[in-house]
């Protein structure tokens, strides 16, 4: 195992007698050996530079000597913690729409108290008041997928009946989920990350879900994705398929795991993983929208329909382009058919960039790597980005990219955004006068200004892609905490290897190697076979780097 040593300090030298860990830290008792003791865990005030830094206020971070993840905390362990930082950002979270709770959301108070929800007023506009299954009804119109109308159907069914203001209700029960929501996805992901558990710390206190959660029902499809990790990550293939189709019917962006299947699958050269994941996604998609398919299916097909038709949407660049092009000469505005097509050629291009990274990598991408980069993608290039689309990434940045300067600044740059939008709407829909608003310029730099931190984060993932010595998950001697049926599998197919012609590692191989010996990428050097560690698919243990434990 690994022990982390402070800045300043040496490289800890791996503890050759500790054996190694079953996925998750579980303790593994069979024929292949003793109990695996417990994960090291890493600590982020010794990991992390910005916060190892602000320590040093209140006495520096944890000792040097002290064994987090072997020896019991207490009460408080890490996802205890985790839940009670949630559960206080869930807080801030209420307060900051409670300006609209208490005022309403009529007229201009939603766009000037930035506290604007869709769930108030689509209880009302889409019929939910008089019927709670309106989205299924003849001739419905409800611009959302199949397994989102559910629950709105079946949240709009629990609204007590009465004289009193139920779209208010409505909006509380929604925000009761919204934190259940949050508190399973940020436990989801301290257990996907392997060795560093506190990264769902970003989860937790983000900016970006505190304010933007509780705008629509994305938080159920961010939670179904972050269990389809979970379970990917603990080879469970079929499971993470069968979640990743119920994420799609929820909302469409968790297909996009697909992706970082299909890219290991090919450098692998083991297509089972694929396979047993589509097997899942599929059934459980097709048994959540076929029997309204077979019952309205126009009624199926609207959503369809209105994601093709609609125009660019608020936050997006093709909207901010729209917006500028208004006032600039010359400057083209453009069509939603024209949107449509740039923006699905601008994503195909990314994808073929992240495939081509994927191959063309020294070492095997992370999964979580792969698929923040083509989730982020998505969100760049898309035709409609809404403001709470931002709740989508953080839990794949937190696995990604855990460096909390980089997230905090993103962060920033989110807030920022998230204001611009609302003052964008409220000039846009009173008369208010144009010296006591922000111009219409402000809310396109905002928005050029949350798309940049977005590539920025990319570009950071995409380095410590070519540059695996950059990774904070591997420089503490992880290799894939979410590479479930692709830990310690050699690496087949490479851009490398298709240049030559051969297979990887035909020739000869490392130091203390024989010649001709197989040198698998994330297995044992002169083997042919993945090391016991990897098979067993917990972590080979890397010598941490002085500075950086």
């Amino acid at each position: 195992m690994v022990h982390e040593s402070p800045a300043g300090e040496p490289p800890a030298v791996p503890d050759a007698a500790a054996p190694a860990a079953a996925p998750g830290g579980r303790r593994a008792d069979g024929p292949r050996g003793p109990a695996r003791r417990p994960l090291r865990t890493t600590v982020p005030t010794r990991n992390d530079p910005l916060l190892r830094r602000l320590t040093e206020s209140i006495g520096g971070p944890l000792g040097r000597f002290a064994d987090p993840g072997r020896v019991s905390p207490g009460f408080w362990s890490v996802e205890r913690v985790l839940v009670l930082l949630t559960t206080v950002a869930a807080v801030l979270s209420v307060l900051a729409k409670n300006m609209c709770r208490t005022q309403g959301w009529g007229g201009s108070n939603s766009y000037l108290w930035a506290c604007y929800s869709d769930w108030p007023a689509l209880y009302y506009a889409r019929g939910f008041a008089e019927d709670a299954f309106a989205p299924f009804a003849a001739g419905a119109q409800f611009e959302y997928p199949v397994l989102m109308s559910v629950v709105a159907s079946l949240t709009a069914l629990m609204v007590v009946p009465g004289e009193y203001d139920r779209a208010l209700a409505f909006f509380d029960l929604n925000v009761l989920f919204v934190v259940l929501l949050w508190l399973a996805t940020v436990v989801a992901t301290a257990r996907t990350a392997g060795r560093r558990p506190w990264d769902a710390a970003m989860v937790a206190v983000a900016p970006g879900i505190i304010l933007a959660s509780t705008i629509n029902w994305d938080m159920w499809a961010v939670l179904l994705l972050a269990l389809a990790l979970l379970a990917f990550s603990r080879d469970q293939p079929f499971l993470a398929g069968v979640l990743v189709g119920l994420g799609t019917a929820m909302k469409l962006y968790p297909v996009l795991f697909f992706g970082a299947v299909l890219v290991l699958s090919l450098r692998t050269g083991r297509g089972r993983p694929l396979l047993l994941t589509a097997a899942g996604a599929a059934a459980s998609w097709l048994a959540v929208n076929v029997p309204l398919m077979l019952v309205n299916f126009d009624s199926w097909l609207y959503f369809l329909r209105f994601t093709r038709d609609r125009e660019a949407g608020l936050s997006s660049v093709w909207h901010a382009w729209n917006v500028a092009a208004e006032v600039v000469p010359g400057a083209p505005t453009l069509s939603a058919e024209t949107i449509n097509s740039a923006g699905f050629w601008l994503f195909a291009a990314s994808c073929a960039g992240i495939a081509v990274l994927g191959l063309c990598a020294p070492r095997r991408p992370r999964f979580a790597q792969l698929l923040f980069l083509i989730v982020a993608s998505f969100v760049l290039f898309n035709k409609v980005y809404s403001p709470q689309f931002v709740v989508w990434l953080i839990p794949l940045a937190a696995l990604a990219w855990p460096r909390w300067r980089d997230f905090l600044a993103w962060q920033l740059l989110e807030v920022l955004h998230f204001w611009a939008i609302w003052m964008y709407l409220y000039a846009s829909n009173t008369d208010i006068k144009e010296q006591n608003t922000f111009p219409d310029a402000f809310y396109v730099y905002a928005v050029a200004g949350h798309m940049l931190a977005t590539a920025y984060i990319m570009f950071r993932v995409a380095r410590s892609i070519m540059r695996p010595s950059d990774d904070p998950v591997r420089r503490v001697g992880q290799e894939d905490p979410q590479a479930g049926p692709f830990a310690g599998l050699p690496d087949r197919w490479t851009a490398a290897s298709v240049l030559r012609r051969i297979p990887p590692g035909r020739g000869a191989g490392r130091a203390g190697g024989r010649p001709g010996a197989a040198v698998p990428a994330d297995g044992d050097p002169g083997s042919g076979r993945p090391a016991r560690a990897e098979r067993d698919g917990s972590e080979r243990p890397v010598p941490a780097t002085a500075g950086d434990p």
